[in-house]
Parts: C-alpha cells; sequence; structure tokens
C-alpha cells in the first residue's frame, strides 16, 4: 500500500492511545495536522505558544492513563518547546513531541529550519529520532513510546522528514504495537533486609516522590503498619492523602512546617520510595537523612545521590510497598501481633487494602502520639495563618482555607514556579494523587496556565484550579485563550502583588534591596478581556468566599475565569525561611561575617 507519512503516524499515534495533540501547524507539518483532522480519536488542540502546548502535554501524562503529545513545527517551535520538554525530562514525565523537518529528497542547503534538532536537544530528551523512510514511521513512535514511559519516564523527540510527510510512499504492513519493558521485581533479599531495620527502627518515616503516585493504597497501608510519619517531595505532594492523620507535609527539615519537623525529629530509619532527594524537595539539602536509609526507585541512577542508602531496591514503588507490606504482615501475624491498622483509624476518604492491617505493639503506640502530635501542630500552624484576617489584603492561610472549603475532594490544583507554590504546600490539603501539579526540578515559570488547561481538557467534569504568580502570568497568560477558544472552565488564581514575590523575598533578607524583581503596572483585567475569560477581583479576605463562589458558578458554564488576588506576601512560607537559614548556614565563617556586615549596614544604616 502508498501512504503518506502523516497518515502512518496518525495510525501509530491512535494504537497509543493518544486523545490529543498541542501545537502550531506550519509549512513543515501541514500534512500531518490534515491527517489528524480525519481522526475519529484525535483532536488536534491549537495553542498561542510551543511552549504552552509542551506543557499541557505534560499535564495530560500526569494526569491520565494516556500520553501527552505535541506536534511542532522544526526549529523555532522545538525551541519554544524545549522549557515545556526540560520540565517533563527532570521530572520524569513522559511526553511525545513530534516535529516536521526539512526535505532530504531536493539536494538543497540553509532551507526554512534546517537546524540539527537532535543535536540541540540532547541533555533533556531521553532519546531523538529521525525518521527518513515511510516503513520507519510506525515502528519509530512505537519505539519512541517504550522509551517515553520505560523506567523513569521523559520525553522523546520524533522528526519526520519532510518529503515522509508530503508524498506517499510503500509500506508492506501496518505493525501493532506490543509493549515489551516490564519494571524490574523486588530482590526477595533486600526486602528482608529492609523490613530487619524497619523492625529494629524506633522511629520509622516514609518520604514519598512522585514514583509512588500510582500506589497511595500500599503506601497508606505501610504508614499504618510501621506507625510512621509521612512526608511528600514537592512533585509527589499529592500522592499521600493530607486528610490522613499520619500526613505531615512537604519534607521535613529546618524548612518543613511544624508538624513534619516534630514527627520526625526522632526518625531513625526513613523508607524513601520514588523519590530523588533534590534541591527543592530536600530544601537545599537541608534535611537530616538518618543513617538507616531504605531506598526505593525504578531508577538506580538516583541511588546514593546526595545521600548514601543502607538498601536501594531497584523497582516500582507499588511493586516495592506490596512486598514490604507482605513481609511485614506475615511477620506480625508470625509474633502474634494484632489489632487495627491505627488507634484512630485511616482518614476519610484515604484508600485503604481492605481489611486492618495486622501491627506490632510498638507500631499502634507510635501511632497513637504521633497523629495527636501532628493533628495539634497541623491546627497550630493553620490557626497562625488564619487568625487575623485583613481589611486591605487577602491573607494566604484564609484564601487557602476557603477555596478548600469549596472544592471538590476530586479536584485539582496547578501552581506556578514561586512564592505561592510554597504557601500552597503548606496550606492546601490535596486530597487524591496525582490531583497537584508543579513545576520542580526544571522549576519553569509559565507552567501553570497552559498544565492547567491540559488537565481541564481531559477532565470536563472535574474542577480545576490554578494559583499563579502575576510573573508566570505574564510568561503564558495569553494561553487563556486556548482555554476559552475551547470552552474550558478553568480558574486562574493570580496572586498580584506586583513583584517575582519568590526572589524578591531572597533578595530583600540579606541585600535589602530588589534588583529587576520589581514588575511594571500590570492591569490583570485586560488580560481577561484580551482572551475571551471572565474577570473577577479579590480584595481582600472579607471577599475570599464570596469570590470563589462566583469563580466556581462561572467556570461551571464553561468560561475560564481569572480572578486577581490582592494578595498579602509580607508573612514568608516556612520553605523560604528555612531555605535561607539553610543556605547561610553552609557559608564558610569569613562569608557569613561579609553578608551579615552588609544586611546590618543595609538594613539598620541604610547605607550601600
Amino acid at each position: 500500500m502508498k501512504r503518506t507519512g502523516g497518515w502512518l503516524a496518525v495510525q501509530a499515534l491512535e494504537q497509543l492511545g493518544v486523545q490529543y495533540t498541542f501545537g502550531v501547524p506550519g509549512v513543515h507539518n501541514t500534512e500531518l495536522y490534515d491527517a489528524l483532522a480525519d481522526s475519529e480519536q484525535i483532536t488536534p488542540i491549537l495553542v498561542t505558544h510551543e511552549g504552552g502546548a509542551a506543557f499541557m502535554a505534560d499535564a495530560v501524562s500526569r494526569t491520565t492513563d494516556t500520553i501527552g503529545c505535541a506536534v511542532i513545527v522544526p526549529a523555532a517551535g522545538m525551541t519554544h518547546a524545549m522549557s515545556g520538554i526540560g520540565e517533563a525530562y527532570l521530572a520524569g514525565i513522559p511526553l511525545l513531541v513530534i516535529s516536521g523537518g526539512i526535505r532530504r529528497d531536493t539536494g538543497m542547503h540553509y532551507q526554512l529550519h534546517d537546524v540539527d534538532q537532535q543535536r540541540i536537544l540532547d541533555g533533556i530528551v531521553k532519546a531523538a529520532y529521525r525518521v527518513d523512510r515511510h516503513e520507519d514511521v510506525m515502528p519509530t513512535i512505537f519505539a519512541a513510546f517504550e522509551t517515553a514511559t520505560a523506567g523513569e519516564p521523559g520525553p522523546v523527540f520524533i522528526e519526520l522528514a519532510g518529503e515522509v510527510l508530503l508524498f506517499p510512499g510503500s509500506v508492506d504492513e501496518l505493525p501493532r504495537y506490543e509493549r515489551i519493558w516490564r519494571p524490574p521485581l523486588p530482590d526477595e533479599g533486600q526486602i528482608q533486609a529492609a523490613v530487619d531495620l524497619l523492625e529494629a527502627a524506633k522511629h520509622p518515616g516514609l518520604y514519598l516522590g512522585w514514583g509512588a503516585r500510582d500506589a497511595t493504597a500500599a503506601s497508606v497501608e505501610l504508614a499504618q503498619r510501621l506507625g510512621a510519619p509521612v512526608a511528600t517531595t514537592l512533585q509527589g505532594f499529592s500522592v499521600f492523602p493530607a486528610d490522613h492523620p499520619l500526613h505531615t507535609g512537604m519534607g521535613f527539615g529546618p524548612s518543613a512546617v511544624p508538624a513534619a519537623r516534630k514527627a520526625f525529629a526522632s526518625c531513625d530509619c526513613l523508607v524513601a520510595i520514588g523519590a530523588r532527594f533534590g534541591e527543592i524537595a530536600t530544601a537545599s539539602y537541608g534535611m537530616k537523612i538518618p543513617a538507616s536509609l531504605v531506598h526505593i526507585d525504578i531508577n538506580p541512577e538516583v541511588f546514593n545521590k546526595n545521600y548514601p542508602a543502607t538498601i536501594a531496591i531497584e523497582a516500582d514503588a507499588g511493586d516495592a510497598m506490596q512486598v514490604l507490606n507482605a513481609e511485614l504482615s506475615r511477620r506480625a501475624e508470625k509474633t502474634g501481633s494484632s489489632g487495627g491498622a491505627t488507634s484512630n483509624g485511616p482518614a476519610s476518604g484515604a484508600p485503604t487494602s481492605g481489611s486492618p492491617a495486622p501491627v506490632s505493639p510498638a507500631a499502634a503506640q507510635r501511632t497513637q502520639a504521633l497523629t495527636e502530635l501532628i493533628r495539634r501542630k497541623k491546627d497550630a500552624f493553620r490557626e497562625s495563618w488564619t487568625a487575623k484576617p485583613s481589611d486591605a489584603l487577602v491573607s494566604p492561610g484564609i484564601f487557602f482555607q476557603e477555596l478548600r472549603a469549596r472544592l471538590a475532594s476530586d479536584a485539582y490544583m496547578v501552581v506556578d514556579d514561586g512564592n505561592h507554590t510554597f504557601l500552597a504546600v503548606e496550606q492546601f490539603p490535596v486530597l487524591r494523587s496525582k490531583h497537584f501539579l508543579s513545576p520542580t526540578d526544571f522549576n519553569c515559570m509559565g507552567y501553570c496556565v497552559p498544565a492547567a488547561i491540559g488537565v481541564q481538557l481531559t477532565h470536563p467534569d472535574q474542577q480545576v484550579v490554578a494559583v499563579v504568580g502575576d510573573g508566570g502570568l505574564l510568561m503564558t497568560g495569553l494561553e487563556i485563550l486556548t482555554a476559552a477558544t475551547y470552552g474550558l472552565g478553568a480558574v486562574f488564581f493570580v496572586f498580584h502583588d506586583g513583584e517575582l514575590a519568590q526572589i524578591s523575598q531572597f533578595q530583600e533578607i540579606p541585600l535589602n534591596r530588589k534588583t529587576c524583581s520589581v514588575l511594571g503596572d500590570l492591569r490583570v483585567e485586560g488580560i481577561a478581556t484580551a482572551t475571551g475569560a471572565a474577570y473577577l477581583r479579590m480584595e481582600n479576605d472579607a471577599a475570599v468566599g464570596s469570590t470563589i463562589d462566583e469563580a466556581l458558578r462561572l467556570a461551571a458554564e464553561g468560561q475560564p475565569v481569572i480572578v486577581d488576588v490582592n494578595i498579602d506576601y509580607s508573612r514568608k512560607s516556612a520553605f523560604t525561611k528555612g531555605v535561607v537559614k539553610v543556605n547561610f548556614g553552609r557559608f564558610p565563617l569569613r562569608q557569613k561575617l561579609r553578608f551579615l556586615g552588609r544586611a546590618l549596614k543595609r538594613h539598620v544604616l541604610g547605607g550601600d
């Protein structure tokens, strides 16, 4: 048979379950877009910028069982998309990024968009392919999908040559995709050794990352069997339900909230699952990791980075926790222990694995003391942020409290990179895994708006709320036009303070100045007018509840909503304060004195 490369590519994507593509058509991919228009399964989505396309595709991969796919033009489209590709690469998110390419059948040089895309992308993709023959189109897309989803996932790039897309070519048969990769099974000897460590520990703890996103029930069971507090990374913030009594928050070092710091203060054996001990997750490596560390991850390259592992287990998080729970249960039954999972029982809505898990008396005793400690610390922290409503500004604590009270338990929260990110993880409880999205190690501003659109597109019957700083809005806010065009009722809460708040706070503390971190006079209402979004203004704490209600009402009718939040950033997050102290504490003595002297001069004496 004779088929164009565009037709063949669509056949492959349909087999892989792709439902949407994101991008901008151009000279080099017109035939591919024409083929997409004929698909009954795939809907191509036009975006305003290819960076938005990559972020939308990222969000699809994070929150659905399908893979996100961007279809872009080469060269400029590729470089625009690189921010989203890089975010997916460091976050371990599978993506298919498909680009047209120059023609290779003309013998002509210096063609439009004629750059070596594979060379440019080296370092932020798991693999890059170039297809020059029709018979290679479908096998290459299948191989790219396999690479993107095997082991630690990531983005994969495919360039389809211009003549392959344009002209029909001979293909003997249409291949069928068959899954090849399987995760390695946990090593039995390592599991036994890990359980030995946990049984010997007096204060075990769990530290969960994004790798545990599909194993929430198993992690709840493991925490309850051990009587262990649970902390997460930033990216993995949602993987353990925040209403569970053993949940403490993000991290557990000096930059964490009081509940986490206190619950992990005596931790003598840590089980880290699907986490990499990165800079943000550890708050500049300020967490004190106990000598007994059991590290479980699908990617063996992460072991012994930053913190040495006593036992390193290469396995899928769910598989590893399943066998850990089974062995803990076997030993508990052998020693005659019995009883419920915790003295307080599982939290409302927290997944369980069936009958109560038999636990040791020591674990039951730990659980009772821990849950009371965590509850008291969380209540006191929340009270400290909500006790004094403001007539002039919107208090973060009151905003997040009122927002949580008005959202369904399965609502999605998407944030950007900025000060609001850490206020959200400290004050907004997330109840379902994969329902909190944030840029992490690549840490790209501009993620929030397009990612929220991607989530709302694929979850039309669920609430999607986005919290973005005014700086992040300036980067990708016009993408809200895409939401309006497709009738997507996401709500975008813009924390509007006129600054790049996170960096301005880091500048102000030691330097008493804000160089290039104060924004121009942004009129948020104009962005709403330009993009077709509804506009609401949230002036102070008295307006928080009613404004959220109106925003959710408008969004339910299929209209995107921008809420201009007059945010109060006068109080710093626990993360911000902790990171400053941690980093300063690492400085050599001479540099500490230099920084202290300069800060004293600028803050007290007013000099330079």
